[in-house]
C-alpha cells in the first residue's frame, strides 16, 4: 500500500459514495449508502461515519491510519469553515457540516462544491493529467464547471469560480433557474437538450423523454430534427466553452456527464465550433477531451483534496 490514505466522501442526491483513497489513487476500500437527506444533517452525519470505520474495518486497516476526510458535493458553501450556507437537492440550510463530520470521525474534514472535486480528480487521475490549467465541465441536470490551476482547485472570492453554466450567452433565452435569461445552462445541459427535443416533437416509445444519447443516435441516423436539437446545442455549448476559455487561457477542456456518451458525436463538432467561437491562439493550446472517471471523479477528487491540504500543514 502507498502512503498516506484519505477517505473521499461524493455525496448525491439519492446515494452517498464513499472511498478510501492512497496518495498513487488506488482506491483501497469503496462503499455506497442511501442520502435520506430527510432525515437530518446529525444523523446523516452518524450513519455516513459509522459506515467509513466499518469500511476501512473490513479493509484490514486502521481507523488511525487515514489522515483526513475530504468532502464534494452540490451547494453554496463557505469552503473555509466547511459550511453548507444552502444545498437545493438536499433542502438543508446553514448546516455545520464540516464541524459535524469532524466530530463524529475524529479526522480534518474538508468540504468543497462537487464540481471542484470532480475537476480535481480528473485532473489527477483522469483526462486532465498534468494540465497546467483545467476547465472541467459537466453537462447533467444544470451545466457545472470547475478549475484547476496548477493542480490545485481556484474557487474565486466567494467559492463561485467555475460557474460556467450561468453565463449568459443567449439574451432572448429561458429563464433559468438562478433568475437570468439565456444561461448556458438552458441551452446545454442533458436536461436542456431532451427538452428541446420534446418541443421539436421528438419523444421516445410509449412517449417518454429521450436521453441524450438516443437525441445524438437519431441525429447521427439521418433525423433532420434531432440533428437540429444537437447542433443548436453544441453551437451554445461551444460559446459557453469559448468565453471561459478566452478568460482562462486553458490547456485542456474536460467534458463530463451523460452527454459525454454520444462520444465522436459530440467532441468533434464542439471542437470545429469552438475554434470558430474561441481566440484562434487560445483554441489552438487548448485540446477537448470527454472525461474519463465517471462516477469516480469525485470520491478522488475529494480525498485528493485532503491528501494535498495536508502536505501543506
Amino acid at each position: 500500500m502507498s502512503g498516506k490514505l484519505a477517505l473521499g466522501i461524493d455525496i448525491g442526491g439519492t446515494n452517498v459514495k464513499l472511498a478510501l483513497v492512497n496518495e498513487a489513487g488506488e482506491v483501497i476500500a469503496s462503499e455506497s449508502v442511501p442520502t435520506e437527506p430527510e432525515r437530518g444533517a446529525e444523523a446523516f452525519c452518524r450513519e455516513v461515519a459509522a459506515t467509513a470505520k466499518k469500511m476501512t474495518a473490513q479493509a484490514g486497516i486502521a481507523w488511525e491510519a487515514v489522515i483526513g476526510v475530504g468532502v464534494g458535493m452540490a451547494a453554496f458553501l463557505d469552503v473555509e469553515r466547511g459550511w453548507i450556507e444552502e444545498s437545493v437537492n438536499l433542502h438543508w440550510r446553514d448546516v455545520p457540516l464540516g464541524e459535524m463530520l469532524t466530530r463524529e470521525l475524529g479526522k480534518p474534514v474538508r468540504v468543497d462544491n462537487d464540481a471542484n472535486v470532480a475537476a480535481l480528480g480528473e485532473v489527477w487521475l483522469g483526462a486532465g493529467r498534468n494540465a497546467n490549467t483545467a476547465l472541467c465541465v459537466t453537462l447533467g441536470t444544470g451545466v457545472g464547471g470547475g478549475i484547476v490551476i496548477n493542480g490545485r482547485i481556484h474557487r474565486g472570492v466567494t467559492n463561485m469560480a467555475g460557474e460556467i453554466g450561468h453565463i449568459m450567452v443567449k439574451n432572448d433565452g429561458e429563464l433559468c433557474n438562478c433568475g437570468h435569461h439565456g444561461c448556458l445552462e438552458t441551452l446545454a445541459s442533458a436536461t436542456a437538450l431532451s427538452r428541446h427535443a420534446e418541443q421539436a416533437g421528438l419523444v421516445g416509445k410509449e412517449g417518454r423523454e429521450l436521453t441524450s444519447k438516443e437525441i445524438f443516435e437519431m441525429a447521427e441516423a439521418g433525423n433532420a430534427k434531432a440533428k437540429a436539437v444537437v447542433d443548436d446545442m453544441i453551437h451554445w455549448l461551444a460559446v459557453g466553452l469559448s468565453i471561459g476559455a478566452n478568460i482562462l487561457n486553458p490547456d485542456v477542456i474536460v467534458i463530463a456527464g451523460g452527454v459525454v456518451n454520444a462520444g465522436d458525436a459530440l467532441i468533434q463538432p464542439l471542437r470545429k465550433e469552438f475554434n470558430h467561437e474561441a481566440l484562434a491562439r487560445v483554441a489552438r493550446a487548448c485540446t477537448i477531451v470527454p472525461a474519463k472517471l465517471g462516477s469516480q471523479a469525485g470520491v478522488l477528487g475529494a480525498a485528493r483534496l485532503v491528501l494535498q491540504e495536508i502536505e501543506t500543514v
